[in-house]
């Protein structure tokens, strides 16, 4: 999707990075796309459909504590930028629901933070700082209900960093490897054994100043 593009409402936007196997992340965010979703409500509802599958803009309101009028009018914008799509298979009657059209993004920030669009630079920004508020709701969400979990999941979690000098090249080494490692494991498990469960993982690697 060329940047300049810009669909006028009710416009579909192509799906140009979906893919037919396992892997049906976002691979190639382009500006337009990143403006789309700058946005807080969007963002949330992009993981909702995400984390837990097809909803309607009602089920998605009452979940997210939104009115159906803004879920929907949110979803139809993040539709225009092809991250969801009608999932006509599911509805009955007036009903309409949707679906991500992508399990998850990959980009480089970096081609964005020196982007000469002020509104693209910041876009950027308030992304990165909202996924990693998410992250860090996630995993506190996760230890206020640890005691939930059978004793096998209170084994096997991990709350774990590290530091170690390293070079940019290999900074991005470790990251690239420990994407390879995690990536080796999807679709190991087949979603309906029992005691399994959907884990969330989470990779955060950056410099800090020498003390």
């Amino acid at each position: 999707m060329p940047e300049n593009e810009n669909p006028s409402e009710g416009e579909k936007a192509p799906h140009p990075y979906r893919h037919d196997g396992t892997d049906r992340r976002i691979h190639n965010v382009d500006a337009r796309t990143l403006r789309a979703v700058a946005h807080p409500l969007r963002l949330r509802l992009l993981k909702s459909l995400r984390d837990s599958g097809p909803a309607t803009a009602s089920q998605l309101g009452e979940r997210l504590g939104e009115s159906s009028g803004a879920t929907s009018y949110h979803l139809r914008q993040l539709a225009v930028a092809g991250l969801v799509e009608d999932a006509p298979e599911l509805g009955k009657g007036r009903e309409r629901w949707w679906r991500s059209v992508h399990d998850g993004s990959m980009f480089e920030s970096s081609d964005f933070r020196k982007h000469a669009d002020p509104e693209v630079r910041g876009a950027i920004d308030f992304v990165l700082h909202e996924t990693a508020t998410s992250h860090a709701e996630e995993l506190n969400t996760w230890l206020g209900t640890l005691n939930d979990w059978p004793e096998e999941w209170q084994r096997s979690w991990d709350m774990s960093d590290f530091k170690i000098r390293l070079t940019p090249e290999l900074a991005l080494e470790l990251s690239r490897k420990m994407h390879e490692l995690v990536e080796s494991y999807r679709g190991a498990v087949p979603e309906d054994t029992e005691g399994s469960a959907v884990v969330r993982t989470h990779l955060h690697t950056f410099p800090r100043p020498s003390e």
